[in-house]
């Protein structure tokens, strides 16, 4: 495959499949995701769903049933596969259809592979079974498992054209990922429990009377659980509010499917401060009516028009 990075690149029958192969992950796997996806042009959609793909593969090792041994040999064999695609050693009748499309798609597009590496940094963390004393250890950690996918998305959304402040355009996509991730954790506090993690920061359990966990629907006997929730949640505010900048700086449909995405993250994250125990009896989430009515919204223009103006109004 040779590389181009200005339009799309002719994609051979092999490479469709192995595309196709990845969008029915990404739509089976990751509904909000490809809710947002799917407002992208064909060769963004199908960029991002090889994206997807692989990082699911990393994930699943991480969460899997395998011993921590057998964990650590297959993200490390993952990880000299993506050796291999920054290598351009995959060809495109290779067996692996995730790395037939994640090839091409870094043909298309100059995707900062290093986020994949950084994401199994992050998957490896996890493995160790490390915990985070406090909110600067938590978030590296979201950086590697999911700023870097805001970085690496930005490589297949690109920037707009004149876009004012593009150089900080990947930051501000490190911090929409962090926002994302700290609502996941959240949403997800009853569930990683009972896998035997726990993500949020020891400092702020002990400060809320949460420091034995969550093993139950109900919260520890004597905690503040609801304090501890509206803690995490203005800080995944704060980052949102931030990385939300980056809509400005992108064309409408890529702006319009990174909206989707954060703003079912936001909608997630105003249900669990409305009802933050909530969380402990289930999986907390958006029915599809909502999430259309976000879709909307992003392909609007609105979220990014009004970023805009905030952001213009800040400026000296």
């Amino acid at each position: 495959m040779s590389p181009t990075v200005e339009g799309p690149t002719h994609a051979s029958a092999p490479v469709l499949a192995a595309y196709s192969y990845c969008e029915a992950v990404t739509g089976s796997q990751a509904r909000n995701f490809a809710y947002g996806i799917r407002l992208l042009p064909t060769d963004k959609r199908q960029a991002m769903s090889a994206l997807y793909a692989f990082s699911r593969r990393v994930d699943d090792i991480g969460d899997g049933t395998l011993a921590p041994a057998a964990k650590l040999a297959r993200l490390e064999e993952t990880r000299a596969l993506l050796g291999r695609i920054r290598a351009e050693e995959i060809d495109e009748d290779d067996t692996d259809p995730v790395a037939v499309a994640l090839a091409h798609a870094a043909h298309r597009f100059p995707i900062p592979l290093g986020g994949l590496d950084e994401l199994i940094d992050g998957v490896l963390m996890d493995v160790r079974g490390e915990t985070y004393e406090t909110w600067e250890d938590l978030k590296a950690y979201c950086r590697c498992v999911a700023g870097a996918i805001g970085r690496l998305s930005l490589g297949v959304f690109g920037t707009a054209p004149g876009a004012p402040d593009a150089a900080r355009a990947a930051e501000y996509a490190d911090t929409l990922g962090l926002a994302l991730q700290l609502t996941n954790i959240l949403r997800d506090v009853r569930e990683d429990a009972g896998n035997g993690r726990t993500y949020l920061p020891a400092e702020d359990l002990a400060k809320f009377g949460c420091s034995e966990g969550f093993h139950g629907d109900r919260a520890p006997a004597g905690s503040d659980f609801a304090g501890l929730v509206h803690h995490e949640v203005r800080r995944a505010r704060t980052l949102f509010a931030e990385g939300y900048r980056l809509l400005p700086m992108l064309d409408r449909r890529s702006g319009a499917c990174v909206a989707a995405m954060a703003g079912i993250y936001r909608r997630l994250l105003d249900r669990i401060e409305r009802e933050p125990e909530a969380v402990l009896r289930g999986r907390v989430s958006l029915p599809t009516h909502e999430k259309a009515y976000v879709a909307v919204r992003g392909l609007s223009g609105l979220d990014a028009r009004t970023v805009s103006r905030q952001t213009t109004r800040r400026r000296p």
